[in-house]
């Protein structure tokens, strides 16, 4: 096919997509087999249709021919983001909430290196990512709580059996399920007090892990001359408009940020272990 007739069909496929004809966007995007972008395109009329291993193919063809095709991406490593980016998109609502959080960082990093405009969409699917993950983390650790507290009853509950079928005095078996009944009592009280704990109204994110510009927990901290640290996504789109640092409105570029390693892994740490921050 030539190049003029795959381009024609490529912005056909576009235009339906636009037009949120999804299927035909589908069905045309592809015009090209060997070109790597046009698989992204397809993977992102497929995400419109939640059609998840769809696009998860499309998505990985893209960076097997990225990799393989000189000059066919222009990002570092040859990776193209757009495919990590959907790719975390679709395996997120399958539940593949380790992929989705490494995917969604790979695109990251990649328009971090790159100051791409589409930082800030990325920056929230990383933090989305780490909410559904820990969000998922804790349905299971309540719940195998819940079958610890279970199986603790149940071993309470046998050894009084036990005691119940070798004891005849009708006196002696009275104290000693009352015993065993106040030890499940108790039991149940404590798992019970810890569950209301961590029901209890949670305070507000530290004022050090939040950026102040997007008042979110931040992601990648950089620094400003002035030491003061923001979102990468967040103060980046404002230079985009204005040159100035927000705080002193003194001259600032983007060339003139300093990443916060230190703070980042503070942030990192703090979201794998309070994911709830991230809608605070």
């Amino acid at each position: 096919m030539s190049g003029q007739s795959s381009l024609a069909l490529k912005e056909e496929g576009n235009r339906h997509f636009q037009k949120g004809d999804y299927v035909a966007a589908e069905a045309l995007i592809l015009s090209d087999p060997t070109n790597p972008l046009l698989y992204t395109n397809r993977a992102m009329a497929r995400l419109k249709m939640s059609r998840w291993d769809s696009v998860i193919e499309d998505c990985e063809e893209c960076l097997r021919l990225s990799s393989s095709t000189p000059g066919s991406s222009k990002t570092p490593g040859g990776k193209n983001f757009k495919a990590l980016y959907y790719l975390s998109q679709a395996h997120l609502p399958l539940k593949n909430y380790d992929q989705a959080v490494n995917y969604a960082l790979e695109a990251h990093k990649i328009c971090a290196e790159t100051h791409d405009k589409s930082l800030a969409a990325v920056t929230s699917q990383v933090l989305k990512c780490k909410k559904e993950r820990w969000e998922h983390r804790e349905k299971l650790r309540r719940r195998e709580e819940q079958e610890l507290e279970g199986e603790v009853v149940e071993i309470l509950r046998r050894e009084m059996d036990g005691l119940l079928k070798t004891s005849e005095d009708d006196e002696e078996r009275k104290e000693t399920e009352k015993m065993y009944e106040d030890k499940i009592d108790r039991i149940r009280a404590v798992f019970e007090r810890a569950r209301d704990k961590e029901n209890q109204r949670r305070p507000n994110p530290p004022d050090w892990a939040i950026d102040d510009i997007s008042f979110q927990v931040m992601v990648d901290p950089v620094m400003t001359k002035t030491g003061k640290s923001y979102e990468r996504a967040s103060i980046e789109e404002h230079l985009r408009r204005s040159e100035t640092d927000p705080l002193t409105r003194t001259p600032l570029t983007i060339k003139d940020l300093l990443p916060n390693i230190d703070l980042k892994h503070a942030c990192e740490e703090f979201l794998n272990e309070n994911g709830w921050a991230v809608d605070w």
